[in-house]
């Protein structure tokens, strides 16, 4: 987990971004950033050189999941040992255009030639070395996707895994597709049962995360993406009557092995 929190980032945590790292059959190590949302370059470091990603992959084009790209391009341009090699950015349709406008004209800032930008298209997969990623629309405000990931096993390689990655949705058909068979369900769960009944299309509460989550006999589910004013354990609660598997709070750092 490079980033997890809702919205914005907030004190302990950079907003939406998650690192996912496969091994091919010749041991070289593959890695994915799914989403890139503001501070989470900072942290993104920890893990890995950024320049050594082979592939971000965007859910949609609000700034606490796509605004670090900016600065992404910045350090692949003037990187002092050489810039990098493009780098696909996957991302729904005009997301291009949303890095040049949160870019400005400052031509320091500019990523045409260092970041790669193809168009996420429903049921058009893409392969990063061993990993799969399948885009699934999902229902917010804005065009958005779900992200399911296939790729090995860490202890069987020759074992399928699934990680569906929610982005940010409501429930919907496309969010139920995601999470059927998943190993891992990486679920948003920005809202509040009784709170915020009255806004739908924009994001799932704990209990919709742990519908989906079950209908789709999903293995384990963990919830993200929660904004500073929610309590957490009020989310896991909601999560927890619905879902009988296991579930986890997303955190800074948090690592899983599938």
């Amino acid at each position: 987990m490079v980033g997890c929190a809702g919205s914005f980032p907030s004190a302990e945590s950079a907003a939406s971004s998650y690192l996912v790292e496969a091994d091919d059959e010749l041991g070289r190590t593959w890695r994915v950033v799914l989403d890139l949302g503001n501070g989470a370059f900072g942290p993104l470091q920890r893990y890995c050189d950024p320049c050594a990603v082979d592939a971000f992959a965007i859910s949609h084009l609000h700034a606490d999941h796509a605004a670090d790209l900016v600065v992404l391009g910045v350090y692949r341009r003037y990187h002092p040992a050489g810039a990098c090699r493009p780098v696909p950015v996957y991302g729904p349709a005009g997301t291009a255009a949303r890095l040049a406008q949160m870019a400005g004209s400052d031509p320091a800032t500019e990523v045409s030639g260092h970041l790669d930008v193809r168009t996420w298209a429903e049921g058009a997969g893409v392969d990063v070395g061993p990993l799969r990623l399948e885009p699934v629309a999902v229902r917010h405000p804005v065009p958005a996707f779900g992200i399911r990931v296939t790729g090995p096993g860490e202890a069987d390689p020759a074992r399928v895994v699934t990680l569906a990655y929610s982005g940010d949705t409501d429930a919907c058909a496309g969010l139920d597709a995601l999470a059927t068979g998943a190993d891992l369900l990486l679920s948003e769960a920005g809202f509040l049962e009784g709170r915020d009944d009255a806004v739908r299309g924009v994001h799932l509460t704990g209990r919709r995360a742990g519908q989906a989550a079950a209908s789709g006999n999903a293995r384990q589910l963990v919830l993200t993406h929660l904004p500073v004013w929610n309590d957490p354990e009020v989310t896991l609660g909601e999560a927890r009557e619905v879902y009988r598997g296991p579930i986890v709070l997303a955190r800074p750092g948090a690592v899983f092995r599938l």
